[in-house]
């Protein structure tokens, strides 16, 4: 009887202590503090008298590396409570041409701009005045592999859920 409970303690004591391969590391989760961005909004207007585009400096507080993301979006309009956000460059097609909806940057500012084949000046207000864009400034590697044509799927991504607007 003692043979069988040492036989059957140390087959205990040997399963207890085995240990088997690792398994393989898990997804990559969200980045930390330090890869978070920033986002913000800027509302304005395009004229012929601003050439149909319309400069807007970065937050003073933002440094803005060659390695960082800058993604803009449009508003679109509201559904019920949530605001509409279309990524940027964006194509409206009229019976008379398009219209595009661009953006490019620096890493000091950002530019917005009306092009096309249709007569910018014969546009009505609603594709002219009071359009407002917001900007995302992410690190490259925050985002890698994330669907950015829908502005929710970076916020997880962003430093503060408070957006800064930056109307001048």
């Amino acid at each position: 009887m003692k043979k069988l409970f040492a036989l059957l303690f140390v087959s205990t004591l040997l399963f207890v202590s085995c240990e088997g391969d690792q398994g393989p590391p898990g997804p990559q989760g969200p980045a930390g503090d330090s890869l978070l961005g920033s986002v913000f909004e800027y509302t304005v207007s395009f004229n012929s008298g601003n050439n149909w585009e319309v400069y807007r400096d970065f937050p003073s507080n933002l440094t803005v590396y060659d390695t960082d993301v800058v993604l803009a979006y449009v508003l679109n309009g509201v559904d019920g409570n949530t605001d509409i956000w279309e990524p940027l460059p964006q194509t409206i097609y009229f019976q008379e041409g398009q219209l595009l909806t661009g953006y490019d940057y620096t890493l000091g500012d950002i530019r917005f701009f009306l092009d096309g084949t249709v007569n910018l000046s014969a546009l009505s207000s609603d594709w002219t005045d009071n359009i407002t864009f917001r900007v995302a400034i992410l690190p490259a590697d925050a985002i890698n592999g994330v669907d950015t044509s829908d502005f929710s799927n970076i916020m997880p991504y962003i430093k503060d859920s408070e957006m800064i607007n930056l109307d001048l």
